[in-house]
């Protein structure tokens, strides 16, 4: 017991230093550059969901710190994002701040429940086309969240905006020192106050913090109408937040070509979401876009995570003036970059070379998520659309081999394929029914009878057969599949009721 308790204790130390001092100095450094960079991030996807900076500043600092201690995944960044900032715009709208609170402590709550129940490996069964549907949604909804910004303002927002956006673009040409969004919001900021340009800024959409957030219960009446409430956009909220941090996971996986644990993930998520909800933040989820740039800055462990965290919460206190005075202009600029660099252009470069079923769902789940703002339902029906392309498929793959034995008295037929609801109707048209034998077999060794209707369809075959005459035997069933004739099957019962053999 001694020896396993030392393994034991060997391993968490091993898996303590791999997870956090690994590469301390680089994790450190690409902290900070996340953290700066997720300032004007977080401050926007305020402005989207119509709160004040603060309300996201925060956020991003809480729920990069506990995810850096309960996440699934070392090094990747979780803060406030625009796929959810988008699911709060109508319930902020209607009810106000204190209820998109509550709702944030009920994501949190659901997250972890699904993280409880390892709905995480579940993650494998939302097709890539759907998938990408829901990013491109993503990217344009963030891009149309930006129009308001641009409309009736003055002319010099859109000259700061096309300056913001050379700089973001051009600057990575030369260095990388910096992130160019942040050296944008710099230099705007520095003409907008040293030239006395008269636009809006982030000081006019709401109020900054000036001091660590503090714990308090969101004023709402504790009843079930408050919940009826909340819990649309808590359950949307869960359900596209954890699609997103398993995405991000999946991708910092591929970069770094190490595991994650998609269930801690889940978990951890939903603890920071609940957390953040008690200190005033709004619900956030893994973000690809900074989780990128930690990697590529050489971020790879837990430490990155938690530096982005204090580095913004520093950012956030000690630049808080500089900050008010940024130019919304500059702003806009970053979230078009966001929305730019999210859009997944191969799915439209590549419609030649994938199979047109798969088009079709990434363009349904997308469109659907766009015209209706529903992430989960866009989803939702990506998978219900590639359910049913994939059982068309599977259906197809029925193929019945017809072999005349014993001077053309006996007729086999071989089945192989997937037997179920959908390919029954090819099933039974592979059977010829008026030819005359003595005696026919069945042979299911290489199928597989998934359902009541294969069996049905099983039962139909076999009667028909008998009313001809001719001596049935059905061999090669599995044992799943013998199990659900034995169970439901009548052609098996030693004499059909005439009621049955009408049927059938």
């Amino acid at each position: 017991m001694n020896i396993r308790n030392l393994k034991i204790r060997s391993l968490n130390l091993r898996t303590l230093k791999r997870e956090w001092w690994a590469n301390p100095k680089a994790d450190i450094l690409a902290g900070a550059v996340v953290g700066l960079a997720l300032i004007p991030e977080a401050i926007a996807f305020s402005i989207i969901a119509g709160v004040d900076p603060k309300v996201g500043l925060y956020a991003s600092f809480i729920i990069a710190m506990v995810t850096a201690f309960l996440g699934g995944r070392p090094g990747s960044i979780s803060a406030a994002t625009g796929a959810m900032a988008l699911l709060m715009i109508d319930l902020v709208r209607d009810y106000g701040l204190e209820y998109l609170l509550v709702a944030t402590l009920l994501t949190g709550v659901l997250q972890v429940i699904f993280g409880v129940l390892r709905l995480g490996r579940q993650m494998r069964y939302v097709p890539r086309a759907v998938m990408a549907g829901y990013i491109n949604a993503l990217a344009v909804l963030i891009f149309l969240s930006q129009l308001p910004q641009l409309t009736n303002v003055p002319v010099a927002v859109y000259v700061m905006v096309a300056l913001s956006l050379a700089i973001i673009y051009i600057l990575p040409r030369f260095t990388t020192a910096l992130p160019s969004p942040l050296v944008a919001l710099f230099v705007m900021t520095i003409a907008a106050i040293s030239l006395g340009i008269d636009v809006p800024t982030v000081g006019d959409m709401g109020e900054l913090p000036t001091a660590l957030p503090l714990f308090a219960l969101p004023q709402v009446p504790l009843t079930l109408e408050t919940l009826l409430i909340v819990l649309p956009t808590s359950l949307t909220m869960a359900v596209v937040g954890l699609l997103a941090s398993f995405l991000t996971a999946s991708l910092v996986d591929d970069l770094t070509d190490t595991p994650s644990d998609k269930n801690q993930e889940a978990k951890g998520q939903g603890i920071a979401n609940f957390i953040s909800g008690l200190f005033g933040g709004m619900a956030g989820c893994g973000m690809i876009g900074q989780s990128v740039i930690n990697v590529q800055s050489g971020g790879r462990g837990r430490l990155s995570t938690l530096a982005s965290g204090i580095f913004l919460l520093f950012a956030i206190l000690g630049l808080s003036r500089w900050v008010r005075q940024m130019p919304m202009a500059a702003l806009v600029a970053v979230m078009i970059m966001v929305s730019i660099g999210t859009f997944r252009w191969a799915s439209f470069r590549d419609m030649a070379k994938v199979p047109r079923t798969e088009t079709a769902v990434m363009l349904t789940t997308m469109l659907v998520t766009i015209f209706t703002r529903n992430f989960a339902l866009g989803v939702a029906t990506g998978i219900v659309m590639s359910t049913v392309f994939f059982s068309r498929k599977i259906a197809q793959l029925v193929f019945v081999d017809k072999v005349l034995k014993d001077n053309g008295s006996h007729r086999v037929y071989s089945v192989s394929g997937q037997i179920f609801f959908v390919s029954i109707e090819e099933f039974l048209e592979a059977f010829d029914f008026d030819e005359f034998v003595d005696h026919i077999t069945i042979d299911l060794t290489h199928a597989h009878l998934w359902d009541q209707g294969a069996v049905a369809v099983l039962d139909k075959i076999v009667n028909k057969f008998r009313r001809a005459g001719a001596e049935v035997e059905v061999i090669g069933l599995n044992e799943a599949s013998a199990t659900l004739v034995e169970k439901l099957a009548v052609h098996t019962l030693p004499t059909p009721s005439p009621t049955a053999l009408k049927e059938n």
